[in-house]
């Protein structure tokens, strides 16, 4: 530490949150030498991983792709139980990790960040957290993720219900007993999926409450037996660097053909083993041309609808549950065991909300236009205020007056999707545009590795002040304008473009070009010392 007063530390790199991508920033940080410290705002480790600890919570990542492979031995001594793991293995890996690499005395929990502003005459930056505390540091991280602002649905009563109710993103540490319950879940993505197949044996009824179906298709977990524990150690490298260097970063062979290359025939042979695969294979492992040709992925559709039709036994609940409004992979689709097959229980519906849309939540359950239900718990699964949401509600103010609760109210504007013009030494990675879509982990450790290598260079070569200028920034919030439209990620009246917040400016929110555009444009900015201007010795002097 470089420095103590009685309501504060002073560290050169602060970092927000403790979740994969601050443990990961943290850890960098340290073994670069510079002092530094996180801030938690939870009560233990973990991130998303700590928050959201409903029954059914697990990866829909392979558990070693999503892991950290920093450490070959951190990777060897670690054996995963699931390809899949569940939220209890996750969160007790991620506190081996800390503890592994002697992080825990260096993260402070409890610590909401409720203000960072910038200091343009010494360029520090002061936080101030809900517990009164104060922590200057030269260099602010925000690993909040884009996934930590649970958003709950916009109906009237929400307050009213005197049962229990939690939101998936704010699950309690307490175990909650659904046996014979009355259960309503409001959100069919990938929480509510989760939890459905888990909770519906043993409540008395559980209404799932959807207001847009998604392409749902098998998780196909599996134990990890011996013999492939074995394989994973032996390859450790060359899998490290296939997901640290693939487009998805994911170990998932490519399929190495496009839509035309096979017969009708035989592309519906095909799909059969993208059902049989693994999580996001399906994205990954299929036709080349599945997320851009429109052909192709209403064929493949249409072959998912069909299984969907084959499972269901009512055609009614079966042709509700089919999309009519995108292609698969333009919203994020959930992977869940079987999903389909709850339907067919006699304790279990689906409420079409469009069709019978919520009135409002009472104190005995929620009533629709068709009428009222009763229920004991009712699951807000309506995910979060995607990629924005932690960042807008810090309080975060940098030069020339800009404020992040306001300046990004018609969407962000940023640089690479981890820093932005007029925000010195202030990074957020897997921020907005800072993820393309696939293993969330390897694209924001990416991030991480490029902001610790450009903190070493200004140690080294004396720069103060790292800030995209205002043309870097343009430039790529243009790649962004540009690309959108293009990428299979674009129904835009997805959580990509923050559709799910209603009032939320509807702007894309991911990196449409992917890791291969970020390096691109990574490696013109350091092509020259000063990273082509967004490097300076001293702050920029305030304005008189």
């Amino acid at each position: 530490m470089t420095g103590q007063s009685d309501n504060g530390v002073d560290v050169e790199v602060l970092v927000i949150g403790a979740g994969v991508i601050g443990i990961y920033q943290l850890y960098r940080a340290r073994e670069a030498g510079f002092t530094a410290l996180a801030l938690e705002a939870g009560e233990g480790v973990g991130g998303v991983w700590y928050w959201n600890r409903y029954p059914g919570a697990r990866f829909d990542s392979e558990s070693y792709a999503y892991g950290y492979n920093f450490s070959k031995e951190i990777f060897d001594k670690w054996r995963w139980k699931e390809e899949f793991a569940t939220q209890p293995e996750i969160e007790d890996y991620l506190n081996f990790v800390v503890d592994e690499v002697g992080l825990r005395d260096d993260i402070l929990l409890g610590q909401r960040v409720v203000s960072a502003t910038f200091d343009e005459n010494t360029a520090v930056w002061t936080l101030h957290t809900e517990k009164g505390d104060v922590f200057r540091a030269r260099y602010v991280v925000a690993a909040t993720g884009g996934l930590s602002v649970p958003h709950y649905p916009e109906v009237e009563g929400l307050d009213d219900f005197g049962g229990l109710a939690y939101h998936t993103g704010a699950w309690p540490h307490e175990p909650i007993d659904f046996t014979g319950k009355r259960v309503a879940i409001i959100g069919n993505g990938p929480s509510g999926s989760q939890i459905l197949p888990v909770i519906a044996d043993i409540v008395e009824y559980v209404h799932l409450y959807q207001r847009t179906p998604t392409w749902c298709t098998p998780l196909n977990n599996k134990p990890i037996h011996y013999d492939r524990q074995v394989w994973l150690r032996e390859n450790f490298e060359e899998i490290a660097q296939t997901v640290n260097t693939s487009i998805s970063g994911f170990l998932h062979p490519l399929s190495g053909k496009f839509s035309k290359d096979d017969t009708p025939e035989e592309r519906q042979a095909f799909y059969e083993q993208m059902w049989a695969a693994p999580g996001f294979g399906k994205l990954t492992m299929n036709y080349f041309d599945m997320t851009t040709n429109k052909d192709v992925n209403s064929e493949f559709c249409e072959f998912i609808a069909n299984k969907i039709r084959s499972i269901v036994k009512d055609p009614v609940t079966a042709e509700r549950l089919i999309p009519k409004d995108h292609g698969f992979g333009a919203k994020r689709p959930p992977f869940i065991e079987r999903y389909y097959e709850q339907y067919n229980k006699p304790n279990v519906e689906l409420v079409a909300l469009k069709e019978t849309p919520i009135v409002r939540v009472d104190r005995t359950g929620i009533e629709t236009t068709e009428g009222h239900r009763d229920y004991d718990i009712i699951v807000y699964a309506t995910g979060f205020d995607f990629g924005t949401g932690a960042l807008t509600r810090m309080g975060v103010r940098g030069k020339n007056g800009l404020d992040l609760s306001t300046d990004w109210e018609d969407g962000p504007s940023d640089f690479g999707g981890f820093a932005a013009h007029d925000l010195p030494n202030f990074f957020f990675p897997g921020g907005p545009h800072g993820a393309g879509g696939g293993n969330y982990p390897r694209y924001g450790s990416f991030q991480v590795d490029f902001i610790t290598d450009t903190l070493i260079h200004m140690r080294e070569h004396g720069f103060a002040v790292f800030e995209p200028t205002r043309e870097q920034q343009d430039a790529w919030m243009n790649m962004v304008a540009e690309l959108a439209p293009r990428t299979g990620f674009s129904a835009e009246h997805s959580h990509y473009y923050g559709a799910n917040v209603q009032g939320k400016a509807r702007k894309y929110l991911l990196n449409p070009g992917g890791r291969p555009k970020l390096e691109e444009v990574l490696a013109e900015l350091t092509s020259t010392p000063d990273y082509g201007g967004a490097l300076d010795t001293i702050a920029e002097p305030v304005s008189a």
